[in-house]
């Protein structure tokens, strides 16, 4: 009876066991899939980059193309098409990017310490407000704020990029880092404060270490939006002295014809700043995002 049991014991473990491993490749297999729906526009778009313009259009797709850089010499000023200024778009783009960043940051970041940490009058109605602010499409906003820069004058400059691409990313960065700082317990500030340190210095010795994580992740976020934004910087530049890349790509169509091969050369120079950054950045992206979300 006794070895009849083990036998029966024996036979549910493998059963169970085989039920797991089952799972988990079902798993793992959808997973497989969702990848390869997502990443699939982007191999196409690196594919087309190497192709021939004739192998781009031709019915059915030939997933074997020719490689070929004729279409980022001509990009880069080589003879055929003539030359997009492309380095003038990706500096326009850093240049912009880097600066909105820096300044939402520091706004949002001063701003969710205030949510975070301080109590005044109609906290959660200003919170409510800037969350509103943020949930307005920004094609929406195109056509007024054409109007209120275009009599201001800052129609086709940085600075008036920089100022709607701050205003964006303010709210969302608020959002996030009032998170984070509502994760650090209030008594490492107090116990700097009664080591000597002043409020700022116990911001910036204690609190903002603890939540770095969090701003990296913030940063991150606000860059990547700032990149890669196109309906207000083809409504707010004209000239290629403030172009972006995103704006730079239409660049390659015509009234009748549109350049695809050139457009997905540009989009894939587009896409690797983006990648190397998030590359290089993902543990601060990783322990940011899960920041909280475990308590010891």
């Amino acid at each position: 009876m006794t070895a009849a049991r083990a036998r029966e014991k024996t036979r549910a473990e493998r059963t169970h066991r085989r039920r797991r491993l089952a799972l988990r490749l079902l798993h793992f297999a959808g997973l497989f899939v969702t990848m390869c729906v997502i990443c699939l526009p982007g191999l196409w778009i690196v594919l087309n980059s190497f192709r021939p313009s004739v192998e781009i259009l031709a019915k059915p797709p030939d997933w074997t193309p020719s490689f070929t850089l004729e279409h980022y010499r001509a990009m880069f000023g080589g003879a055929g098409e003539g030359g997009v200024p492309v380095f003038r778009y990706f500096r326009n783009s850093l240049v912009i990017s880097l600066s909105s960043t820096v300044i939402a940051i520091l706004i949002g970041m001063s701003g969710g310490y205030a949510f975070a940490r301080y109590r005044f009058r109609a906290k959660n109605a200003y919170f409510v407000g800037l969350m509103l602010f943020r949930a307005v499409p920004g094609v929406a906003l195109s056509l007024p704020l054409f109007i209120i820069f275009a009599r201001v004058g800052i129609i086709d400059t940085h600075f008036g990029l920089i100022l709607v691409y701050v205003a964006m990313n303010v709210p969302f960065t608020i959002w996030l880092t009032d998170g984070f700082f509502r994760q650090i317990p209030r008594e490492l500030r107090e116990a700097a404060e009664i080591d000597g340190c002043t409020k700022w210095q116990a911001f910036w010795r204690v609190e903002f270490p603890t939540a770095r994580a969090g701003v990296a992740s913030a940063a991150i976020f606000a860059f990547l939006t700032s990149w890669n934004e196109f309906a207000l910087a083809s409504q707010l530049t004209r000239s290629a002295e403030s172009k972006t890349l995103p704006v730079g790509l239409l660049d390659f169509t015509a009234e009748f014809t549109i350049n695809w091969g050139g457009m997905c050369a540009l989009a894939v120079l587009m896409i690797v700043p983006a990648l190397v950054l998030t590359f290089l950045v993902q543990k601060h992206l990783i322990s940011g995002l899960t920041f909280g979300g475990v308590k010891g």
